[in-house]
């Protein structure tokens, strides 16, 4: 009986020793890969799906063995009501032409998101997730500017189809940055007596290497940033640009963006634009020149994508014209308004939710949003290091703008987000729990 009393607990350790690197392996992975779907649809149109859904059949297989549930927490109630307004609407307009495969593609979003909010708070740091999500982005931006380059595209792509689309993952993942920048390590005081300094030699060698190792992982992230950067203004997307001015900008507000850091990205994307220029020059005027001449077009079709989605909503207000209902039903909405396009996307992912699945949806969707916001500054007021979550709330302001011209919702960094944010509120709660238990009153 001893024995088996003693055995008991190495053995549960044993088996959780092994749960934490296969989500996280897992995990990252899915976060990484996401910008690189266009390559990985390549090699296989499948491909892009085995690391989301190996992570989830281990969350799954994991969490049933332990006999754990996710801690508790309002955004599941509200992804809980959103997967019924978005099955509601597909019963009703099963018949649909995409209706089928965009629901399909709806779902496991929401179950990542789930997933992500319960490993972050339990398993992994949230500092690797944004890590990774960072470093799988400027793989893609590097990828896409040696494309561009060696094959004389007029816009950065490939690791993205759309370079548009691409802009999003690149500008989303520069606030993330933020987050893996080491703190700088304490100077030791000027101050010091002779005899101190003999007794602590070692001290004097520790600095001046951790300063080192400080100054080489933020060198690192000037160069990701300025590739990032780099890679987003290549695509020449203009709601990309603005996305990342607002969350640049909100760094700064929020002081967790060093200056020194900033500049030094700055001057890595002006040398790497007058590279680009000396080599590719005449490529690059011709590509600004195309992009202006269609810029007026691209407003007016946008315009009109937009006023189609409002008279979808306006006529089916309570489920909307259903998943992937507004590619099916833009032609007769728009009165056949693009003879080139007539099963596109709006372009605007508030008004294509709103179109698609009603205010309810609408309503729901904005709802997961708040909540992000919400959990992500109460996390920021209660944590001594402010930067993780300050990189959030930008990501979070990026997808915001970058989604008002783009249709964002079927990708990766949306929902990643608000589980991260779940993720720092339930750990919040966890430690106000432990010192509450712990305090001389409960005792």
């Amino acid at each position: 009986m001893r024995v088996t009393q003693a055995a008991a607990p190495r053995w549960t350790s044993a088996r959780a020793s092994w749960h934490t690197p296969v989500l996280g392996v897992l995990a990252c992975a899915t976060v990484a890969l996401a910008p690189m779907e266009g390559y990985l649809f390549e090699v296989h149109g499948q491909l892009a799906k085995v690391a989301p859904a190996l992570l989830a059949v281990a969350w799954v297989v994991i969490r049933v063995r332990e006999r754990r549930a996710p801690n508790a927490h309002p955004v599941h109630a509200v992804l809980a009501l959103f997967a019924v307004v978005l099955l509601a609407s597909a019963a009703v307009h099963a018949g649909g032409r995409f209706t089928v495969d965009y629901t399909v593609r709806w779902l496991p979003f929401l179950l990542l998101t789930v997933i992500i909010a319960d490993i972050a708070a339990r398993e992994l740091p949230i500092r690797l997730l944004l890590g990774a999500a960072a470093a799988g982005a400027t793989a893609a931006a590097g990828s896409a500017l040696y494309a561009m380059f060696a094959e004389g595209q007029p816009r950065a792509s490939g690791p993205v189809e759309d370079p548009n689309d691409l802009a999003y993952f690149l500008v989303v993942a520069v606030p993330m940055l933020i987050a893996v920048l080491p703190a700088r390590p304490p100077t030791p005081p000027l101050s010091t007596t002779a005899s101190v300094s003999r007794a602590a030699p070692t001290l004097g060698t520790m600095v001046p290497s951790g300063r080192w190792a400080v100054i080489g992982v933020r060198v690192v992230a000037v160069l990701a940033g300025a590739t990032l950067v780099a890679g987003a203004m290549a695509t020449l997307s203009r709601g990309g640009f603005l996305a990342l001015t607002a969350a640049v900008g909100w760094l700064l507000l929020r002081r967790v963006l060093p200056l020194r850091v900033l500049a030094g990205a700055l001057a890595v994307v002006a040398l790497i634009g007058a590279l680009a220029m000396s080599l590719a020059g005449p490529a690059l005027a011709k590509a600004l020149g195309e992009k202006s001449f269609i810029a007026g077009s691209n407003v007016d079709a946008r315009e009109l994508r937009w006023q189609a989605a409002a008279r979808m909503l306006a006529e089916n207000p309570v489920l909307g014209v259903g998943p992937g209902g507004f590619r099916s039903d833009y032609a007769a909405a728009s009165h056949n308004a693009e003879v080139g396009e007539q099963t596109p996307v709006a372009h605007n992912m508030y008004l294509e939710v709103a179109a698609e699945l009603g205010l309810p949806g609408f309503l729901l969707f904005i709802g997961l949003l708040v909540l992000a916001a919400v959990a992500t500054e109460r996390a920021l007021r209660a944590s001594r290091d402010r930067r993780p979550m300050v990189a959030v709330q930008a990501a979070l302001i990026a997808v915001a703008v970058a989604s008002t011209f783009l249709s964002q919702q079927y990708y990766l960094p949306l929902w990643l987000l608000i589980g991260l944010a779940v993720a720092a509120e339930s750990r919040l709660h966890e430690r106000r729990g432990s010192a509450d238990a712990g305090a001389p009153g409960d005792q």
